[in-house]
């Protein structure tokens, strides 16, 4: 297999023999958009790296109510499943393919060797973790304490394609962590306002301006 590590900039600086013992331990791995890559209840049995595409990775609660938790991108690696495998734990979390991935799988094997001898490959794994806890840190803050009609104006800007957000009310809920009842009420007052049109699984920004300088409180 071809050197996958210049995708990860602090793998490709593991010395020599480590390097070469974890390309030989890892395999490539290909999922197509909307693929279901891991579950709630799965072993934790393999750690992926990205090369291209992106994962949403999502919490459901007892109640079937579910949040977007955060998203792995080309160059991340899945923090939660690892955590799993340090801890041997079964995985708590879904892991969709939102496009096309390309990606390198970890079996469990070579994840124990390298986190057992290579203190380059603990760095990497600890830096990821580190990071990826300040962005649910800063998700659980959102949802305890900030307005909705704030953070759903910037997840409105933040997903759009052009003028239009290609998401449904209970799509958008599952990005905010809230209700279904609560984005529908929401995106009213902003159709009210006019500051967007709203049609079937669609919703198109009339007014950027009004919705930015809005999400802009947010971070006031």
């Amino acid at each position: 297999m071809p050197d996958w590590t210049v995708h990860f900039k602090e793998l490709a600086q593991l010395p020599t023999p480590m390097r070469d013992g974890l390309l030989q331990g890892s395999r490539a791995l290909e999922f197509s958009a909307g693929t279901r890559i891991f579950g709630p209840g799965q072993p934790a049995d393999h750690l992926l790296l990205l090369r291209s595409g992106r994962i949403r990775v999502t919490q459901i609660s007892d109640t079937g109510r579910e949040v977007v938790l955060y998203r792995v991108g080309a160059g991340e690696s899945c923090v939660l499943t690892s955590a799993c495998m340090v801890a041997y734990d079964d995985l708590a979390t879904e892991g969709v393919a939102e496009t096309a991935i390309q990606a390198i799988g970890i079996p469990r094997t070579t994840f124990d060797k390298m986190m057992a001898l290579s203190s380059e490959f603990r760095g990497f794994v600890m830096r990821a973790w580190s990071r990826r806890v300040t962005d649910l840190l800063a998700l659980i803050d959102d949802i305890a304490f900030q307005r909705i009609d704030l953070r759903l104006a910037s997840r409105l800007l933040a997903l759009a394609e052009g003028d239009a957000v290609h998401a449904t009310h209970q799509q958008l809920a599952t990005e905010l962590g809230s209700a279904r009842e609560v984005i529908s009420r929401a995106l009213s007052e902003f159709q009210r306002r006019g500051w967007i049109e709203q049609a079937r699984g669609a919703v198109r920004l009339s007014d950027r301006a009004a919705l930015e300088k809005l999400a802009q409180e947010d971070e006031l």
